[in-house]
C-alpha cells in the first residue's frame, strides 16, 4: 500500500494481530508449513481484521464529524 492513511496503518496492525492470533491458535509460525485450508483461514483473519477495523475507525470519524456539524458556519 502506497502512502497509507493513519486509519489504514492502524487497520493493518489490527489485521496482522488477528493473523498472529490465528497462527497461535493452530500452533504454527512458519507460513510455509500451512496447509491450503490453514492459509485460507490465515488470510481470512488478516483481511477480516483489517476491513472490520477500518470500518470501525471510519464510523468513529463519521460520528466525530457529524458532532462538529453544528459548529460549521456554512
Amino acid at each position: 500500500m502506497i502512502d497509507p492513511t493513519p486509519n489504514e496503518t492502524k487497520a493493518m496492525a489490527k489485521g496482522g494481530q488477528m493473523g498472529g492470533e490465528y497462527l497461535e491458535r493452530i500452533g504454527k509460525s512458519d507460513l510455509a508449513t500451512l496447509s491450503e485450508e490453514e492459509w485460507a483461514r490465515f488470510l481470512d483473519a488478516v483481511v477480516t481484521g483489517y476491513c472490520d477495523h477500518l470500518r470501525a475507525l471510519a464510523a468513529k470519524d463519521r460520528n466525530r464529524l457529524d458532532a462538529m456539524a453544528p459548529e460549521v458556519p456554512f
